[in-house]
């Protein structure tokens, strides 16, 4: 018993109030994300849609997400991270009613994309307060907890938006709007703006000038957007099993509930093992980690070739989950380490914004691949830039690892890298 409340406190205990309010900022409104979950079932089955109108709707939604990451960061930075936050939630919250009540395809899709951009424009905040909030030292712990209540709250609305559609549609649209509304009160009531430095000294030799504070300078730092293009690359696969692999299931003759089934281990995986990657992750450098969840996720999806029953698809599900535990927090640790800290909002954005264009990209590429170079070509297309990312992880080890000592450095003494400025 003294050996499991260890573990917990190694796990959980000594981060500060703040963090903790945040992290049930995330869990309120993830229990209801009901939209996101039933969305293309929705356009089809009750609104009367094509497939590839519902598919264009979900690309929009993508679509105003990129614009939302990017737009939230900026104003994360230059507004607060709580003013972003709250305009977010609220936004999100008035759009996901104005959605339900749309009936015609034009009116969907707009709203629909201004749904992303208001959603999406939420996560740097969130991301920028965390690493306001949380020591470097508890930045990789806090992030692997913060990805695993987003999980639980995941698990939860996929399990309950069926019951919810069942009673009546638009409950849907409308406790999705309330949960959400909800977490803007929450946070409104409980998380304060940390104070934080409107400009920064930067150490020399990085390329980076203190007094830039635009998203052009995030766009100028090519050790960043190193690591941009390596999650890009790694995004690209992951996000094939939202669309490719339930195709190449029912390619195999494989039927819906099947692909429900095994899907459903990878949150099973994440509620149940996060907290022991979490001890995992505090032992390992972080590019380190991102190599091994690379590799992992390329394995995974790789063997996916291979595959043709339930079983064989679950085990591929299972490898690539455990890369995906490896990466989140190991990513979130990254971006938080290489970014100056008057423009950690900025660069939550741009780092957001590579999932969101993979959010867009994946399903169009990995359809077609599928579709005229065959299972085979696709899946170990996934594992060749699986690979490709850890390799480029691998070869900017060194420059990243500089960059994180010279900011930790400046940070850590303002005054004088300032004055070695002026």
């Amino acid at each position: 018993m003294r050996t499991i409340s260890r573990w917990l406190q190694e796990t959980a205990g000594g981060l500060p109030r703040q963090y903790w309010y945040l992290w049930c900022t995330t869990l309120i409104n993830r229990v209801g994300s009901f939209v996101v979950v039933v969305l293309a079932i929705y356009l089809t089955s009750e609104r009367g849609l094509s497939e590839a109108f519902a598919g264009l709707v979900i690309g929009l939604w993508g679509a105003g997400g990129a614009v939302g990451t990017t737009v939230g960061g900026v104003l994360a930075d230059r507004w607060g991270r709580k003013p972003t936050l709250l305009a977010a939630l609220w936004g999100a919250a008035a759009l996901l009613v104005v959605l339900g009540l749309m009936r015609g395809p034009v009116a969907i899709a707009i709203s629909a994309l201004l749904l992303g951009a208001a959603a999406e424009a939420a996560r740097p905040a969130i991301s920028a307060l965390m690493v306001d909030i949380v020591p470097a030292s508890d930045r990789a712990r806090a992030y692997s907890l913060h990805y695993w209540v987003i999980n639980v709250g995941f698990a939860f609305a996929a399990t309950a938006a069926g019951f919810v559609a069942g009673v009546e549609p638009m409950l849907l649209f409308l406790v999705d709007a309330a949960t959400t509304a909800a977490a803007a009160l929450w946070a409104a009531w409980v998380i304060r703006e940390p104070v934080r430095p409107h400009t920064a000294a930067v150490p020399t030799g990085t390329g980076l000038s203190t007094g830039d504070n635009s998203l052009i300078a995030v766009l100028r730092d090519r050790v960043f957007l190193v690591f941009v293009g390596a999650n890009l690359l790694i995004a690209f696969v992951f996000l094939q099993h939202t669309s490719t692999l339930p195709l190449s299931m029912t390619r195999d003759g494989l039927s819906p509930s099947a692909f429900g089934s095994v899907i459903a281990l990878n949150g099973v995986l994440i509620v149940a093992g996060q907290f022991f990657v979490t001890w995992v992750l505090r032992r390992l450098d972080p590019t380190i980690a991102l190599v091994i969840a690379s590799i992992t996720v390329g394995i995974g999806f790789g063997l996916t070739t291979f595959a043709a029953t339930p079983l064989f698809y679950a085990i591929t599900v299972l490898i690539w989950t455990v890369g995906e535990m490896f990466q989140a927090p190991s990513n979130a640790t990254t971006v938080a380490a290489l970014a100056p800290a008057h423009l950690r909002g900025r660069y939550q954005g741009v780092f957001g914004l590579s999932w969101a264009v993979a959010s867009f990209l994946a399903p169009l590429l990995g359809g077609a691949v599928l579709q005229y170079g065959g299972k085979a070509a696709l899946w170990l297309g996934c594992l060749g830039l699986a690979l490709a990312a850890a390799t480029i992880h691998l070869l900017a080890r060194a420059s990243r690892d500089r960059r994180v000592t010279q900011l930790a450095a400046a940070e850590s003494a303002p005054t004088l890298v300032a004055a070695a400025h002026s």
